[in-house]
């Protein structure tokens, strides 16, 4: 069953890894089939290298395993709340990327600084608020995707798509597993650049123009809701 997602899902987990965006058994990534609704993601505590295609997991969007034998990732219902709450999303990744990571863990933005952040993300990335101890308690994972829908509720996730999970990491999402990836690498290399620009000069900020121009130009004019 969706073969070729599987195949794609398989080879976006080893561009991760090949990016050093995921280490360990950290990380994974979905996709999401235009046809069926279905969705492709890794089992749960697999390291990107010993993973396999025949390994990946098919679900409906209620998280009903429909091919698979192992259990998959603890993060899938975060992926499930993303897809529900964003429809043009047909891919989502999570990464405990270093500077991405940083900057969640200290609950700050990644604020939009020049135009590598502007070609990928028109505003800053956002960081969700703090998770209260109900929402850990019960259902965690899904409220995690919840607290995640939260911090766009003004804004269009498809022209800045990444977020940061207080006190836990990134996730990114696209229109497709190539644009996925590419979004996650990108977010990575502007949160490092953040990092060192604000410590240069803490009161830089970015030419709003130059903003626009380069979302115009290298996200297709994509407008904000």
């Amino acid at each position: 069953m969706l073969e070729g997602i599987k195949i794609e899902v398989y080879k976006a987990n080893q561009e991760l890894a090949k990016n050093g965006l995921v280490t360990l058994r950290w990380g994974n990534i979905s996709a999401k089939d235009e046809n069926t609704g279905y969705i492709v993601i890794k089992p749960r505590r697999t390291a990107s290298a010993l993973l396999r295609p025949d390994d990946l997991i098919v679900c409906d969007m209620d998280g009903k395993i429909l091919e698979g034998t192992h259990a998959p990732t603890s993060d899938l219902f975060t992926h499930l709340e993303i897809y529900k709450a964003f429809p043009q999303v047909m891919s989502v990744a999570h990464t405990h990327s270093k500077w991405a990571t940083v900057f969640a863990q200290a609950g700050k933005s990644i604020p939009n600084l020049g135009t590598a952040h502007a070609d990928y993300f028109k505003y800053d990335i956002p960081v969700t608020r703090t998770m209260r101890p109900e929402e850990i308690a019960k259902d965690y994972e899904k409220n995690t995707g919840r607290i995640i829908a939260d911090a766009f509720t003004l804004k269009d996730p498809m022209t800045t798509p990444a977020v940061l999970v207080k006190s836990h990491g990134p996730f990114v999402w696209g229109q497709s597993i190539h644009e996925t990836v590419d979004n996650a690498v990108a977010l990575e290399y502007v949160a490092e650049m953040a990092f060192y620009t604000l410590r240069l000069n803490t009161d830089t900020d970015m030419n709003t123009y130059l903003i626009e121009k380069h979302v115009q130009r290298k996200q297709g004019g994509r407008n904000e809701q």
